[in-house]
């Protein structure tokens, strides 16, 4: 598994009890979170996207509600090869519903393009600040992992992943951060870098559907460009929509460590 990981950027582990257990109790915990009042502002793109940043009530073992603590194969993986397991933050819901992508609130027409062409690609913890947008590395995460919450076809919205670009982008940040000191990093502008890398990667990686049920978990590396897929005509997910449960802690050490690490 090391080594298909490492040369592809991503990995799915087959369902576990353990595992389909945490996502049932989360799946609760989840209806709760796309029902409440509090949180409607993660509803985006014409409410075909809830993007629940935080919303899941998960401890730092991952224990929902007092459910056992999230453990598994994925979780064996990560601890060995990503750096260990750190304390998990509050996890993010993604939920994506029929008719995803519609324009989101603020979004020029490039960006709406891209968003259904290209399925909004991206590498974690790069943001884009200002108008027009520059990008910086202010997020950088260990790893991303994903838990399916639901049972949806694989034409439902979802994660796309350019099979082997985490390499491409970890050798153009290398390239990109080679003369900059480590607490100058975040503040470092990668625009050009970071748009001409993912030019070279839509030009020569394959782009995969990762799809995975409940008790499945997916492990994707921190430098892969990945997104989400349109909706496609006739798929259909349970009523509750597509629903994945995502954990991308920070990593240590920083960008450094984020550009440095396998």
């Amino acid at each position: 598994m090391n080594t298909e990981f490492f040369e592809k950027g991503w990995a799915v582990f087959a369902p576990e009890a353990a595992t389909l257990e945490w996502a049932q109790d989360a799946l609760t915990d989840a209806i709760h979170a796309l029902k409440n009042p509090a949180y409607s502002q993660w509803y985006q793109c014409e409410n075909t996207w809830f993007v629940g940043l935080d919303v899941l009530n998960n401890d730092a073992l991952g224990c929902i509600s007092g459910s056992a603590q999230l453990s598994g194969a994925a979780v064996d993986f990560i601890t060995q090869t990503c750096g260990g397991w750190p304390a998990l933050h509050r996890g993010q819901l993604s939920g994506v519903f029929p008719g995803y992508p519609r324009p989101r609130a603020g979004e020029t027409e490039a960006g709406f393009r891209y968003r259904a062409r290209r399925d909004a690609a991206h590498v974690d913890g790069v943001l884009g600040v200002g108008t027009p947008k520059r990008r910086f590395v202010q997020e950088p995460h260990a790893f991303i992992l994903g838990l399916p919450l639901t049972r949806a076809d694989p034409g439902a919205a979802p994660l796309v992943v350019w099979e082997g670009s985490h390499e491409i982008m970890k050798d153009a940040f290398r390239i990109a951060f080679a003369q900059t000191q480590t607490t100058d990093m975040p503040r470092t502008d990668v625009t050009e870098v970071y748009q001409a890398a993912r030019r070279e990667v839509f030009e020569t990686c394959p782009r995969v559907v990762v799809h995975a049920p409940p008790g499945a978990a997916i492990v994707v590396h921190r430098l892969a460009l990945h997104g989400v897929a349109p909706w496609s005509d006739g798929a259909t997910a349970d009523p509750e929509g597509r629903l994945i449960a995502y954990f991308r802690p920070p990593i240590a050490g920083g960008v450094r460590a984020w550009i440095d690490m396998p």
